[in-house]
């Protein structure tokens, strides 16, 4: 049997694209004032912490100014060293170093877990379209998403 194409046309086809130059700019002035928006609440955050830290340093000095409650915090200063002293010698315990040990590798195994979870969140929710899910227990519960902004390491090439 003998496939040859004696006789063939190219056709091209065009891709269409969906969105408008109209769409195209309403969405770049959307980033644009989006953009401008998350600018100035990072400056009025950092101008908030400016002066939260002073407020503080203001709120300490007055309290440490009072005498009855420097007494009480130095009283309380040396009950947590007398604390974290019973704390170290309970700890010398063979059986509460392995609880110890346990909680901190729990601990661990469920911030795993949480990471793990809002993965499979996103993706449950990229395909089903949707975001709900019905637990186990028959309690609907909402996917959301939490973003922040944090500032990008340096690195040093």
């Amino acid at each position: 049997m003998n496939d040859q194409i004696t006789d063939a046309e190219i056709v091209e086809t065009e891709e269409t694209n969906t969105v408008t130059p109209t769409q195209d700019t309403a969405t770049a002035d959307t980033v644009l004032e989006l953009e401008q928006m998350i600018k100035t609440n990072v400056s009025a955050i950092e101008r908030n912490k400016t002066e939260l830290k002073k407020l503080k340093e203001m709120l300490e000095s007055a309290l440490l100014n009072d005498s009855t409650y420097k007494e009480a915090a130095d009283k309380a200063k040396e009950a947590a060293k007398e604390k974290g002293k019973a704390k170290m010698n309970v700890m010398q315990n063979s059986a509460t170093r392995q609880i110890a040990e346990k909680v901190k590798d729990m601990t661990q195994e469920n911030k795993d877990l949480s990471v793990a979870q809002s993965e499979y969140l996103r993706e449950y929710a990229r395909l089903s379209g949707t975001t709900e899910i019905e637990g186990e227990d028959g309690e609907v519960r909402e996917i959301i998403y939490v973003a922040k902004l944090v500032k990008k390491a340096r690195r040093n090439t």
